[in-house]
């Protein structure tokens, strides 16, 4: 029986107290390619997402929309994942407090590369703050 991959939660504040702001970023191609791939192009409930330079090095990746909610949460499950139960979900919760939101990615990783995807993440987040102030 293969091994199960384990899910790990990662929260970021946001600085912001935009929902449609938010939600551009993290439910659009545009948005996506602000910060988690270089390229992003989104065509019937499916996105595909491009690092590197197509003409050298690069890695393309497919991910199925499972669900999406407008300002609530989006869920992907790349076509080559191996875990039927793993999912990529990013959703938006608001503070009552300050009223700004926050992103909580929600990711799966076999317990040997769980360092590494959250280094992955920690860089996605690096450039979503440099890109948009966020």
């Amino acid at each position: 029986m293969p091994m199960k991959k384990r899910q790990i939660t990662i929260e970021h504040n946001l600085l912001s107290t935009s929902s449609n702001i938010i939600w551009k970023l993290i439910s659009t191609e545009g948005g996506l390619s602000r910060w988690i791939a270089d390229e992003v192009k989104e065509s019937k409930g499916k996105f595909t997402f491009t690092w590197g330079d197509e003409m050298g090095r690069h890695e393309k990746r497919i991910a199925n929309v499972l669900e999406r909610v407008r300002h609530s949460h989006i869920r992907l499950q790349w076509e080559d994942e191996t875990d039927p139960e793993a999912y990529l979900e990013l959703r938006l919760s608001r503070t009552e407090v300050t009223g700004s939101f926050i992103l909580h990615i929600t990711d799966f990783a076999y317990p040997e590369d769980e360092d590494s995807l959250y280094d992955i993440w920690d860089q996605n987040l690096n450039q979503l703050r440099r890109s948009t102030g966020l």
